[in-house]
């Protein structure tokens, strides 16, 4: 097995991307570690056993890598992406992987043209109750989907926010509890459901005063018929996120732990004892891989190493930027937006600079 060289790019959540490779020492070595922060970067490397620190991107490219993690503030992504790209490297990239679709156009020409591949992070969605969901559906036992919730009910405060003063602001994290915390479980209802055809939301910044919005509601309605809500506080004093599916014959339900919405327990609840039991005999022969980064890693390292398919890819970002850009567009201006979005949309190019200007539609 042919073990990848990893040089990972900032120490926050970086460090849970290198625990994750470290669970997984046949398969990779966290070679090198970048960060800005030379104590902090530098007590991460010595922890972990990490040889190289550097504290600049472009240092990172003198090293005999086989993949570059971008770990660094939201802000950031794109144009460090677009580095290691142009330098030759594949690389997994924290969400969001850009701030508008102009420039997920960009990496998605730069990857076709470098021929490098690009793996976006989405850990939730390898949960093994989510996982066994897409069991049942491959299966045929879900049937048409319906209606779906889901929430993300977590707390930030004033402690959250003091720790790096680029929460908070769209300058740094380009967006609010939908774009940092809701967007993981956004990514699942559409991993479940398929593509978006209208986006209504409406979003404030009620519980904290800052930039960015902390609570709000969206609207989804899916090219086949479905209908779902996503609702975001960062004011809950209990956290918890939760999902739950209808379709035409499944309903599923997540169970609350906050970070861990694709986790079990997941239930399967039914009213017809035959089709329940149906149920319990197609888990039966449901596989459990690893989950969250460390089971991302596991399948990033067969796609990488054997040709199999990206376990997320540049597509599934841009799925969750259009998704962005409906949402503050239509919190924006108060309308529902159809999609896809075309080049021509007044957000095509971002909606940091709009958002800024505040009077928000909610």
């Amino acid at each position: 097995m042919k073990k990848l060289r990893v040089g990972v790019v900032g120490s926050g959540i970086g460090a849970d991307h290198i625990a994750a490779y470290r669970a997984l020492p046949d398969m990779y070595e966290v070679a090198a570690l970048c960060d800005v922060d030379p104590a902090r970067g530098k007590a991460l490397a010595e922890r972990c056993g990490i040889t190289h620190f550097v504290i600049e991107l472009e240092a990172l490219f003198k090293f005999e890598l086989d993949l570059i993690d971008i770990c660094t503030p939201s802000s950031l992504h794109f144009a460090q992406a677009c580095a290691a790209l142009k330098a030759g490297f594949d690389m997994v990239v924290e969400k969001p992987v850009a701030r508008s679709l102009a420039e997920m156009d960009v990496l998605e020409k730069l990857a076709a043209e470098t021929g490098r591949k690009i793996c976006p992070i989405f850990q939730y969605r390898f949960g093994h109750g989510f996982q066994k969901l897409r069991h049942l559906q491959k299966k045929g036992l879900a049937g048409q989907p319906l209606m779906a919730t889901a929430e993300t009910h977590w707390f930030r405060g004033p402690d959250y926010y003091a720790a790096a003063a680029w929460r908070g602001t769209w300058d740094g994290e380009t967006g609010g509890c939908f774009t940092t915390h809701a967007i993981h479980i956004d990514d699942m209802l559409c991993e479940m459901f398929g593509a978006v055809a209208s986006v209504h939301a409406r979003t404030s910044r009620l519980v904290n005063g800052n930039q960015t919005e902390d609570l709000g509601i969206v609207s989804l309605a899916f090219q086949n018929g479905a209908m779902a809500t996503s609702t975001a506080t960062l004011g809950s004093r209990q956290q918890t996120s939760r999902l739950r599916f209808c379709f035409r014959d499944l309903v599923a339900e997540s169970g609350l732990s906050p970070y861990n919405p694709g986790h079990d327990p997941w239930t399967f609840p039914n009213d017809d004892a035959q089709a329940a039991a149906r149920v319990a005999d197609a888990l039966a022969d449901f596989v459990a891989l690893p989950e969250r980064f460390v089971g991302q890693f596991y399948r990033l390292h067969e796609a990488l190493t054997k040709g199999a398919d990206l376990p997320v890819t540049l597509a599934d970002a841009r799925r969750s930027v259009e998704l962005l850009t409906a949402i503050y567009y239509s919190s924006r201006t108060g309308e529902a937006v159809a999609l896809p979005l075309k080049p021509g949309h007044p957000f095509y190019a971002g909606w940091l600079d709009a958002m800024k200007k505040g009077a928000w539609h909610g």
